[in-house]
């Protein structure tokens, strides 16, 4: 088929990823997403307006890692994946990523979508990276020449890897320091193999360890290896730890067995999935049984479509905010992120009942173990007038609901305990999380911080071009002298 560029964005729609049968998909865990063939993505890329003002690109609305979309879009259209690649390079370290799991604020951001449908940026970033691993062109990051500075990145996350891989690609010695027994962070344990299937991130730490950069598994730093030896060792050091301490809920009957919390669930699955053994420790399986997911964030979604595949006998989410509208709320008008209701393939994959505005009053157990919630429906109003609204309860909307397995998707709250950070004293938040300067350094000198472990909890797309930002001021630093001393 021909496709001219004037004006397609008028006579092409935009087109959806297409997904595997449900029937077939809920009885392994492998990728749900079907790629769009190269014909398919130059009309999608066709249909970028090439706009005067791109704000898919712009990081207060768009894209956070400032990807020049409408120039790589052109590329593709044209058929010139060489330079599409370099584009898309020049941003994004690790698109392979973030075109599978990044939620794209630029596709809520694209000019287009004020009156149609936007462009299909992450299917078209997607495209160019793997025809790119296809054909073997995605560059090493292999410096030209090494240099004598050496820096410890503390976590193999999102942001860890990505400051890895920018300080690498500029010549210094990189060594990553991870506690889990492989390399990805929560990329590897925390998303389930149905959304990023772990072989893209082991073919990118191939590529990663060809071009010069060190993994250290099984080693956690301040307890396998004490902060004083990074300082020794290191002229400058990346911590990005992450924030994987998960928000409880204390109410009664939380000490009931079969209440878990998700990202444990998760990580666990993820690991049987792998091949690793549990070691003792309890399964937690969903098969045949009346799983509880309370949480209604992306998290809770992923424990939805991994108890699915369990063989959950029925499953249902609660969140306590209020069902958002189907479409663009007018609070969050373009090119905000837009407040909606999403609903992702793991809720197409069984009778998932939702349910919204529900807050959880206790647990109810039977022989110690979990067998149901009591609930209640909430309204939101503000408790003081001019202030936030809060949940208020809704007099006699008290229910039961049924439960032999609860996991909590209630988010996280902090970097939880982090020996490393602890020991070299660093000034933190109330909520722990380390205080930086707008260098991303840290009250110790040579000391960085990037991604969760500093900003909390949130999307990979930012937690890649946090670290991208604290690779660059450790090398200016280090341009500078060690230590921040003129050279």
């Amino acid at each position: 088929m021909k496709v001219e560029k004037e004006k397609a964005f008028l006579r092409f729609p935009r087109q959806e990823p297409r997904y595997r049968p449900v029937e077939e998909r809920v009885h392994d865990f492998r990728p749900v997403e079907l790629p769009l063939s190269e014909e398919e993505i130059r009309v999608q890329a066709a249909r970028c307006m090439d706009c005067g003002t791109p704000f898919c690109h712009g990081a207060g609305s768009g894209c956070p890692l400032g990807n020049i979309i409408p120039e790589f879009n052109e590329q593709v259209f044209y058929g010139r994946w060489k330079e599409a690649l370099n584009i898309l390079l020049a941003t994004n370290c690790f698109p392979e990523f973030t075109g599978r799991v990044c939620p794209a604020p630029c596709e809520s951001a694209c000019v287009l979508g004020l009156i149609l449908s936007p462009v299909t940026i992450c299917q078209v970033e997607l495209a160019i990276i793997e025809r790119a691993f296809a054909d073997g062109t995605v560059p090493s990051g292999r410096p030209s020449v090494r240099k004598d500075e050496k820096v410890a990145v503390v976590g193999s996350g999102p942001a860890g890897l990505a400051a890895a891989q920018v300080l690498n690609s500029a010549g210094y010695r990189v060594t990553v320091y991870e506690k889990d027994p492989r390399p990805g962070g929560l990329l590897r344990y925390g998303i389930p193999d149905f959304k990023l299937e772990k072989r893209v991130i082991d073919r990118r730490i191939s590529l990663m360890e060809r071009a010069g950069v060190r993994f250290e598994c099984g080693i956690e730093a301040g307890r396998d290896i004490p902060f004083r030896f990074l300082l020794e060792s290191f002229d400058g050091v990346v911590l990005a730890a992450g924030a994987r301490q998960p928000r409880d809920l204390r109410v009664p009957g939380r000490q009931l067995g079969g209440i878990h919390f998700a990202i444990h669930y998760l990580i666990q699955q993820n690991r049987l999935v792998a091949g690793d053994h549990l070691r003792g420790e309890e399964k937690i399986d969903a098969a045949g049984k009346k799983v509880v997911v309370i949480g209604g964030g992306d998290t809770g979604a992923d424990c939805v479509g991994t108890a699915w595949r369990q063989g959950a006998q029925s499953v249902t989410q609660l969140e306590i905010l209020p069902e958002p509208p189907a479409s663009r709320a007018d609070c969050t008008p373009w090119p905000l992120w837009p407040l909606m209701r999403r609903d992702s393939s793991s809720h197409q994959e069984g009778p998932t009942v939702r349910m919204w505005s529900v807050n959880t009053l206790a647990f109810i157990g039977k022989d110690d173990r979990v067998a149901s919630l009591r609930c209640c429906q909430v309204e939101w109003k503000p408790e003081v007038a001019g202030g936030p609204p809060v949940p208020q309860p809704v007099p006699g909307s008290e229910f039961e609901l049924a439960a032999d397995l609860v996991l909590l998707a209630l988010g996280f709250v902090g970097p939880g305990s982090a020996s490393v950070r602890d020991e070299m004293h660093l000034e933190c938040s109330q909520y722990g999380y380390p205080l930086r300067d707008e260098r991303h350094m840290t009250s110790v000198p040579g000391v960085f911080v990037a991604g969760d472990m500093h900003r909390g909890p949130s999307l990979v797309v930012h937690a890649l071009a946090d670290g991208m930002k604290a690779a660059r001021h450790v090398a200016d630093f280090l341009r500078e002298g060690r230590r921040g001393q003129p050279a």
